[in-house]
């Protein structure tokens, strides 16, 4: 474990990471399930509070291990054995998702213990993965030992929050610095004591997977919303079962679509220095993306009259998630190229008009399944626009990189 190559050619993930990666789409949809439960019947705090907290749980546990096998993936057994270990916390923590949801619901003491634990189990793992880097890489002993130290005492802070038994509001403060800590120790690693040899081009692969899973709850909330009107009390296969599942499907096609017009690993490779905010950036666009397919699930809800919320409230849960997600997408790829092109405020506006007339619809009565459907061409607003134009400034921006050298230094 002396480091891969970080300019190796043809690095792909290997079948133990997509492995790894399935874990994750139990916690996805575990969230993904509770947010929609909770927006279903009112409990518009709970569903916010328990959603951020999963999905950041979630996200950071694998964001550890990507950036970590990018750099030093031996695949030997050892490796392979800690891997387990790590995909054995991540069901861990998904098994406590709904129990964090339900305590926060009922105003009780966070029940975040089986949470808690989960991440004990992967950090375990982690831990003895960086000691071992740390013995057998010894260029980048300190790098690794920076690692052990921060995830060591940011894991004894959750710990002690679950001892400490408190309600959310406490938890919420108490969280900052554990928060910090566990996103400022990879930075401080990075940056004082020389960083990991990971790899650009697989760990932007990497990430386009894990948007691919995420992606898999919007095509599960338009199978739950069809299931709604085909299904036993439905009112079977018609014109409004077609609208639904065409929209389902138009929107996560358009939202693949936009993520991955971009070359993100032909930028990373240029513009190193800029990975941290481009990776942490991601958070937000992960759970965007799981909370749009939840609200498809809230649209579910409403065909089958089990919830609380009216037509435009339904739509909102959709609605504004995608919304999240587009912006995100523009802003990542601002920050990582460093440009900014006019042409993009255009395509903002365009969509954000879309957004308004699906949203309008729903405010003025119309039927849920076709606002659903105006709805699904925000994306595509994009996707014209970048078929049409944008592709000619992302070749002015990939030739003005390798013309400049990237713009130098490693790390934000």
């Amino acid at each position: 474990m002396t480091g891969r190559d970080p300019e190796e050619q043809h690095r792909a993930s290997t079948p133990l990471e997509l492995l790894f990666d399935l874990t994750f789409v139990v916690g996805f949809g575990t969230a993904a399930d509770e947010l929609a439960h909770c927006l279903s019947i009112g409990e518009v705090r709970t569903a916010l509070i328990g959603f951020c907290f999963s999905v950041f749980a979630i996200t950071w546990a694998w964001i550890n291990f990507s950036w970590f096998a990018s750099a030093y993936d031996t695949d030997d057994w050892v490796f392979r054995l800690l891997t387990l270990l790590q995909m054995v916390g991540v069901l861990v923590l998904a098994l406590g998702i709904a129990a964090l949801f339900d305590s926060i619901a009922k105003h009780e003491p966070v029940a975040n213990g089986v949470m808690v634990g989960g991440y004990v189990v992967m950090r375990v793992a982690m831990v003895a993965q960086w000691a071992r880097a740390a013995k057998q890489d010894p260029r980048r002993s300190s790098v690794a030992r920076a690692y052990i130290v921060t995830i060591l005492v940011a894991q004894a802070g959750w710990v002690g929050l679950v001892i400490a038994h408190v309600h959310i509001g406490a938890m919420l403060a108490l969280s900052v610095p554990l928060v910090a800590i566990e996103l400022l120790g990879p930075l401080i690693a990075e940056t004082r004591f020389g960083g990991t040899p990971w790899h650009p081009h697989h760990i932007a692969e990497r990430y386009g997977l894990l948007v691919i899973i995420c992606l898999g709850e919007a095509i599960l909330g338009t199978v739950a919303a069809l299931g709604a009107v085909v299904g036993p009390g439905g009112d079977g296969w018609s014109v409004k079962a077609a609208v639904i599942g065409l929209a389902g499907v138009t929107l996560t096609f358009g939202m693949w679509w936009i993520y991955f017009v971009v070359p993100y690993g032909e930028i990373l490779a240029r513009r190193r220095h800029r990975s941290f905010a481009w990776g942490y950036g991601h958070i937000p666009i992960f759970g965007a993306v799981v909370a749009t397919g939840a609200g498809l699930h809230v649209a579910a809800y409403y065909v089958e009259h089990h919830t609380s919320l009216s037509a435009f409230d339904s739509l909102l849960a959709t609605a504004i998630p995608l919304a999240i997600y587009v912006l995100g997408i523009f802003l990542l790829y601002a920050y990582l190229t460093a440009t900014i092109d006019p042409f993009h405020y255009r395509l903002i506006a365009a969509s954000a008009l879309v957004l308004a007339a699906s949203v309008a619809m729903a405010a003025t009565g119309v039927d849920l399944e076709w606002c659903l459907l105006v709805l699904s061409l925000v994306p595509w607003v994009t996707v014209v626009g970048y078929e049409t134009v944008g592709h000619l400034h992302n070749q002015q921006v990939l030739a003005s990189l390798e013309e400049s050298g990237g713009g130098g230094g490693r790390f934000l």
